[in-house]
This record gives C-alpha cells, sequence and structure tokens, in this order.
C-alpha cells in the first residue's frame, strides 16, 4: 500500500483529475481535456495576412514597421506587400528614403572637406607620365623597369647563395642552441 498518492492536475484549468490507481496519470488527464475541461479555447493561429487575397495566418504576428499591419512570412517584408507607408498611399518606400539620406550626408562630407582643403590646379594624365618618366617614351620607361627589376632579382640570387655558403662553413656545434644543466652529459645544441 501507497501513502504517497498524488491526484494530477489539469495543466489547463488547473481541476484535479481522478485517476484509478492502475491507470496512467496521463490517459486520464489527456480524456479531461478532451471532454470535461474548462479552459478557454483559443485560436493558435489568429494573425492573418493582411496582403490583398492571401489567406495565410501565421502562429506569431509579423507586423510591418511601416504601415503597422501583420502580415504572413511571404509577405512580411515591405517590398513583398507592397507597403504605401502609415499614410496609406502615394508614399515614399523607406529604402528610397534611406538612399535620399545617404546621398544627403555624402554631399555635406564632400562640401565641408572642399572647403577646408585648399584646391589645387589639376594635372592631367599626360603631364603625370612626364613627371615620372622625364623624356623617356612609354616604351623606354618599361625597358627600364624590366632592367631594374632583373636586376633586383640576380641581387637577390646572389645574396642568398653567400647566405647558404656561410651557415655551411659554420660549427653546428656553434650555430646552436644549448639545452640542459649544468652538466656535459646533461647539454645537448638544438639546431
Amino acid at each position: 500500500h501507497k501513502k504517497d498518492v498524488q491526484v494530477p492536475i489539469c495543466p489547463l484549468c488547473g481541476d484535479p483529475v481522478p485517476t484509478a490507481r492502475d491507470v496512467s496519470p496521463d490517459v486520464t488527464v489527456g480524456a479531461h481535456i478532451d471532454q470535461f475541461c474548462k479552459s478557454e479555447k483559443k485560436k493558435i493561429y489568429t494573425n492573418r495576412c493582411s496582403y490583398k487575397n492571401c489567406k495565410k495566418k501565421e502562429l506569431v504576428p509579423f507586423s510591418c514597421g511601416v504601415c503597422k499591419r501583420n502580415y504572413c512570412l511571404k509577405h512580411r517584408h515591405t517590398l513583398d506587400h507592397e507597403c504605401s507607408g502609415a499614410s496609406g498611399g502615394g508614399g515614399v518606400p523607406p529604402r528610397s528614403l534611406a538612399a535620399q539620406a545617404a546621398v544627403q550626408r555624402q554631399q555635406q562630407q564632400q562640401q565641408q572637406s572642399s572647403r577646408s582643403v585648399p584646391q589645387q590646379p589639376r594635372t592631367n594624365a599626360s603631364q603625370l607620365a612626364t613627371a615620372v618618366q622625364g623624356d623617356m617614351s612609354e616604351d623606354e620607361a618599361l625597358a627600364r623597369a624590366l632592367a631594374l627589376s632583373m636586376q633586383e632579382e640576380e641581387d637577390e640570387r646572389a645574396r642568398a647563395a653567400r647566405d647558404a655558403t656561410g651557415s655551411n662553413g659554420r660549427n653546428p656545434a656553434r650555430s646552436g642552441i644549448s639545452v640542459g644543466g649544468n652538466g656535459a652529459k646533461d647539454k645537448c645544441n638544438l639546431s
């Protein structure tokens, strides 16, 4: 005989549900909910889409930030439901307003920067080329740049060859890092 017997309580209405000893409480609570429960039956899908000819209902409301109407997942964006704004018609889409504001800020920044920086005389491309190349033609400048590049590559190879022969001629015991204790048998060289 069990002294610790609990009566299950309906999670919807809070009433105790009488249950026999040999019957599972889940079964009796389920039957109570289906037949005798006094809780208010709420509709789950109450958020109907406001788009024309759309009959979808959603569990969670999706309201537009501009026109404040409720829409389904398919029509929740302002471009999807042809949002006319809070005015009801003829409004400017929010993206256009944002673009206009960005252009206006950019123009203001350009005006401020042009006021603070003195105007320098503009030079065309041919003047810049003569400043860099001097009296050389484009072909001569290209040939000189290639020659300088090849010379730099040869210098790098020679420097690498010197470094390689210089490191091979050293004593390997001296080139390594000494690790270990004070005694000679505890030390080792890492190279």
